[in-house]
């Protein structure tokens, strides 16, 4: 049987302010490479590139990747502020329709922060540009130093900052054999209101929706908020996600 192929998804991003290029984060294809043992393939975050019938004929399985830019309020009726920009149309308009069409087909779907933002939208739910701005909630951006750069230490951006408590009983308490967990927080924008198929599993100290699965879903389709990609090589909840995607993904291979 040939290695699993999981395709990751890529995103807008400018050389110079001048060359387009599709980019995706080594994170994540090490992951899917290192504990999934599945060849990452990423594709292009654009309708006009990528058509989604003849990648889901290649990939077992599909990753969402975080991403800088925010999906656009337009898909869920909110006028846009440019404050929240950048914006990435085109992977909007193909990870929106992607969402859809996987859970339908049953080919397994992680989606992390961005990748979870996307799958709430793609259900009918909406979001929130700026998460901490809403009363009660803490800041779920990276850390920054005093003079507002980004900290230069990837192990303070990335450590655990707050507790997730999990749905007793859920998916993600069987997957990970417990119910409550924390997690590293890079996100500004996060979910407002869940999607019609949405099922929330895991909620920050601060009410942050943080874990979702989709209901009635064929296959694999969970999301996470935090940067699960970062060290599921040796991070055991991260691991386990990778893990459970994975044998999804074999699954998957083994019945098309």
């Amino acid at each position: 049987m040939r290695r699993p192929v999981v395709g990751v998804i890529g995103n807008a991003y400018r050389i110079e302010n001048r060359f387009a290029t599709q980019m995706v984060g080594e994170r994540n294809l090490r992951a899917v490479a290192e504990v999934i043992g599945a060849l990452p393939l990423m594709f292009a975050a654009s309708p006009d590139i990528t058509d989604i019938g003849a990648l889901l004929d290649v990939v077992d399985g599909v990753l969402l990747t975080g991403a800088r830019a925010n999906v656009h309020p337009k898909h869920f009726l909110t006028e846009p502020d440019p404050r929240h920009e950048p914006y990435d149309l085109r992977r909007d308009e193909l990870a929106l329709s992607l969402s859809e069409v996987c859970v339908a087909r049953g080919v397994p779907l992680f989606g992390i922060c961005r990748g979870l933002q996307e799958m709430n939208v793609a259900f009918g739910g909406s979001l929130h540009p700026e998460i901490r701005e809403l009363p009660g909630r803490m800041n779920h951006r990276m850390p920054r130093l005093e003079s507002g750069e980004i900290h230069p230490d990837p192990t303070v951006i990335f450590a655990d900052r707050h507790e997730v408590r999990l749905t007793p009983d859920g998916a993600f308490a069987k997957l990970l054999g417990c119910e409550t967990i924390r997690v590293n927080s890079l996100h500004g924008q996060g979910v407002l209101e869940p999607g019609e198929r949405v099922v929330v599993e895991g909620v920050a100290e601060d009410g942050t929706i943080e874990a979702i699965r989709i209901a009635d879903a064929p296959g694999f389709a969970l999301g996470v908020q935090w940067h699960a990609e970062y060290d599921p090589q040796r991070n055991p909840i991260n691991r386990a996600l990778f893990q459970a995607f994975g044998e999804a993904v074999l699954e998957h291979q083994r019945r098309a």
